[in-house]
């Protein structure tokens, strides 16, 4: 939990593959996050995590990365996965990244970021949804889609531009984030969730 009884929200770039767009949606998401008072954040870019690609035996030691990001995890009041669409499903890493954990996902709001090309990401959400089901996670109605993303740049070179519809469905997704993450909270705070 944040300090202060603000909430902590965790957002994860998806994508690690050379030539990403994913930093560029994180960094503008999460700068919306910042501007409100109840949201500390934690950016966290499994380009640089080092989670290895293969899963050990039960009884295996967890490699030092999977060790270090975890109470990274655990202090999350809500999760923003940031994703790209690659063939109507969300990127190896970021399923692998769901793998290494369970207990850090269990019964906390957790919303998608999703860009490609005409779908916006829409099919990789939706795996995202069933995927996360088996780990207790909550996923939100509320997400956030970005279709065709390159024509939302700006003349300067900015993204998005202003006027973008993105602007409203970021700080939409914002408030219902934050509804369930205090919901949720207090939930297991009165009855501690039990997978």
């Amino acid at each position: 939990m944040a300090e202060n009884g603000m909430l902590r929200m965790v957002v994860i770039v998806g994508s690690t593959r050379a030539g990403r767009f994913g930093p560029t949606v994180a960094e503008w998401f999460v700068g919306r996050a910042r501007r409100r008072a109840e949201w500390d954040v934690d950016l966290v870019d499994l380009a640089r995590a080092g989670l290895p690609e293969t899963l050990p035996d039960l009884d295996d030691e967890l490699p030092r990365p999977v060790r270090a990001l975890a109470p990274r995890l655990a202090a999350a009041d809500a999760f923003v996965l940031v994703t790209p669409e690659y063939n109507r499903g969300f990127p190896a890493p970021l399923k692998t990244a769901i793998d290494w954990y369970h207990d850090q996902w269990c019964a906390k709001p957790v919303t998608v970021v999703s860009y490609g090309r005409e779908s916006g990401g829409r099919y990789a959400t939706e795996q995202l949804r069933q995927v996360l089901t088996e780990v207790h996670a909550v996923t939100i109605r509320d997400t956030v889609v970005l279709p065709c993303y390159w024509d939302e740049f700006a003349a300067d070179g900015g993204w998005p531009r202003p006027a973008s519809e993105c602007v409203a469905a970021a700080d939409s997704v914002l408030d219902r984030l934050s509804w369930w993450a205090y919901a949720l909270r207090e939930a297991r705070a009165r009855r501690p969730y039990r997978p």
